[in-house]
């Protein structure tokens, strides 16, 4: 197995009119240092996080994704994907907030036809929706009943993500007449859907996660964006990327913690000299255990950050190809975004563990706030373990096994 190429065609950038790359990595900049002056006091609280959505819509960056022409920023994927990885570094439970929002935002591009997209795009610009959900199989699945010209939306929906702030949702629902899954988007403040942020994670605790229950929710015919069936005769390559477009999301933010938590942790060691005692050198920045764990976490970060570039511009690139794109070419960018995961799972975890030990018995301290990191990156891969992910590199390495459609929780 080679590292997927980038495909043919991704390196003629497509036409922008919206204020491009630069302006938006700045702003994303600005934002984080934002939400870094009080991450831990935010983080402690545990609220739920409409301030911090207020800050995101503030400074554009939740219409980041949508056409300039239909009244958002007009940015790609590429960009999308360094904002939250920026977002992140600075609080992961805010960058994963913004990468669910980015992943369910897009979502109509993927499942409905062009029309419909453009609509609901330019209303979720105008009105700079925050969106929440999710798209993953779960079981027992909602299901949508015909009622009328419209649908019923019943069941219940664990661990979505955003849906505490949410303007609107995208979930996962199989009708019951035909048993096909379909993306469906609701608009929380309808009758029947009931809310609640009952989880009480250990971290990610401002990523608005939460439990959605419908019943009998009013769905109408144009609310159901489109198939989620795997089936590669309804399954085209493209809509396929979906899968990898949102799991690089995930990389992008685990990547972002493991940055941070290595920058914090230098800026103590490096501003830190009250605090170290000469006859107690262990942890201080000449002690050559400190000066190796960081040179193993710079390489190990920095390793998989570079896995991570190349998964972003072959995912870019595959876009780029729209309905050219082949089977095997999918399978290719999928097993690389596998691969980007993986190695971004380690960094993180190595990383926001590790950080404590260099740091020493001061790191446990709640007032420098260093354990957030660890719980952050602790609880989301929980909930989006690798092992799967291993799974379908070592199938594809040995058998040449196309990696299943899996769509991020």
């Amino acid at each position: 197995m080679g590292v997927a190429p980038v495909p043919s065609g991704s390196d003629v950038e497509p036409e922008r009119t919206g204020p491009g790359n630069a302006h938006w990595l700045r702003v994303a900049g600005e934002t984080a240092d934002d939400l870094a002056t009080d991450a831990v006091a935010r983080d402690q609280a545990g609220k739920r996080p409409f301030d911090e959505v207020s800050r995101l819509r503030e400074s554009g960056l939740l219409t980041l994704l949508v056409p300039a022409g239909l009244g958002g920023g007009g940015a790609d994927w590429p960009t999308a994907y360094a904002v939250v990885r920026e977002i992140a570094a600075a609080d992961g439970a805010i960058g994963q907030l913004l990468g669910c929002h980015y992943f369910m935002s897009w979502s109509a591009r993927f499942f409905t036809e062009p029309a419909l997209a453009a609509r609901l795009e330019r209303r979720s610009a105008a009105e700079e929706w925050c969106w929440g959900g999710g798209l993953a199989r779960q079981e027992p699945a909602l299901t949508l009943v015909r009622n009328g010209q419209g649908f019923a939306l019943t069941g219940r929906q664990s661990f979505a993500a955003g849906v505490l702030v949410a303007d609107r949702l995208a979930v996962r629902a199989v009708r019951a007449d035909s048993g096909e899954p379909f993306a469906v988007v609701v608009d929380p403040a309808l009758p029947g859907v009931a809310i609640d942020g009952d989880a009480d994670p250990f971290g990610q605790r401002l990523a608005a996660g939460g439990t959605v229950e419908f019943d009998a929710s009013p769905i109408a015919a144009d609310d159901i964006l489109g198939s989620l069936a795997a089936d590669e005769d309804v399954l085209s390559p493209l809509t396929a990327l979906v899968s990898p477009v949102g799991r690089l999301l995930s990389a992008q933010l685990r990547l972002g913690m493991a940055e941070g938590v290595l920058a914090e942790a230098r800026e103590y060691s490096r501003t830190g000299q009250s605090h170290w005692h000469p006859d107690w050198p262990v942890g201080s920045p000449q002690d050559p255990q400190v000066l190796t764990a960081y040179g193993e976490l710079t390489v190990l970060t920095r390793s998989a950050s570079a896995l991570a570039d190349q998964a972003r511009d072959a995912v870019h690139g595959g876009l780029a190809r729209g309905e050219d794109l082949g089977y095997d070419e999918y399978a290719e960018i999928s097993v690389l975004v596998a691969m980007a995961e993986a190695a971004a799972s380690r960094a993180v975890q190595e990383s926001t563990a590790r950080a404590l030990d260099i740091i020493g018995a001061r790191s446990a301290s709640s007032r420098l706030g260093f354990d957030r990191f660890w719980r952050n990156a602790r609880t989301h891969t929980l909930y989006e373990p690798v092992a799967h992910r291993l799974r379908d590199v070592g199938d594809y390495f040995l058998n040449g096994t196309h990696p299943p459609f899996v769509l991020p929780v």
